[in-house]
């Protein structure tokens, strides 16, 4: 291996814990880890135009957005089916929310353990899943639709402890 390329791997090893030595892939091992109270929010936003937004009430496949937040809640359960280094946890709580905004679906999820690792990616599934769903229900009547800002909000817990997004960077 030349030296450049083993310099980027072990700097790659070092700052991304998904790394082996060697540069592959790998599950962290958290065995060793305490288990604490860990806790995240995430959040989607589904731009769609005032036509579609309007008929969100009288969708005839059901409710999307109840649909949406069932779909959302379930999807953070299979985190670790979908993601593949990312742990089986044991969910103390998840919960999703929607709010109609002036110009689309805002989506929020929470999401709570106690376990050795966090809990960001089920939050983030979840928001996702929430969004696509809402994509789904709605896409026979405008496919332009856009999912945007998939961004995690808030965590606390574990060795990294506290993150806030800047509230400045939130969009609508």
């Amino acid at each position: 291996m030349p030296k450049t390329t083993k310099k980027k791997t072990d700097a790659v090893s070092r700052a991304l814990s998904h790394y082996d030595s060697a540069g592959n892939a790998t599950m962290v091992d958290v065995s060793a880890k305490a288990e604490t109270r860990r806790e995240a929010e995430a959040s989607a936003f589904v731009e769609m135009s005032p036509q579609v937004l309007a008929s969100l009430p009288s969708n005839p496949k059901g409710n999307p957005l109840e649909i949406a937040r069932f779909a959302g809640i379930s999807a953070a359960k299979r985190t670790a089916e979908l993601i593949p280094m990312c742990h089986q946890l044991p969910l103390s709580f998840i919960d999703v929310t929607t709010r109609v905004c002036e110009n689309g679906v805002q989506i929020h999820s929470r999401a709570i353990t106690k376990a050795q690792t966090g809990v960001e990616m089920e939050a983030l599934v979840a928001a996702s899943v929430a969004a696509l769903t809402v994509y789904d229900m709605c896409k026979a009547l405008d496919k332009g639709m856009f999912i945007r800002e998939v961004v995690l909000e808030r965590k606390s817990g574990g060795k990294s402890g506290e993150y806030q997004r800047h509230p400045a960077a939130k969009q609508p």
